[in-house]
């Protein structure tokens, strides 16, 4: 991918940082939202069986937050699913 030009871009900060790095790569990503057991179901949805998960819920249970662990190939793949993600409503990325 070449570098992005658009300044606008939200992803173009993280997606510089991650190209300095080597791939293939274990990324920890951790998303948090309302807990709701739809909401649930697609954010474990966007990562593979081989993804190692922790789902945590908040001291006073109205939110969820999913911590997750998979080996990816390469930065694009990575910014591909925070993008995903955030067509999830109510989908927090931290």
């Amino acid at each position: 991918m070449a570098k992005k030009e658009n300044k606008e871009d939200p992803y173009i900060g993280l997606w510089e940082k991650l190209n300095k790095e080597d791939f293939p790569r274990v990324y920890y990503f951790k998303f948090i939202f309302p807990n709701d057991n739809r909401t649930l179901a697609l954010v474990q949805a966007l990562f593979s069986g081989e993804a190692q998960m922790k789902i945590n819920k908040s001291r006073n249970g109205k939110y969820l937050s999913v911590s997750a662990k998979e080996l990816m190939p390469d930065a694009e793949s990575i910014i591909e699913r925070y993008k995903k993600a955030s067509d999830l409503e109510g989908v927090m990325a931290l």
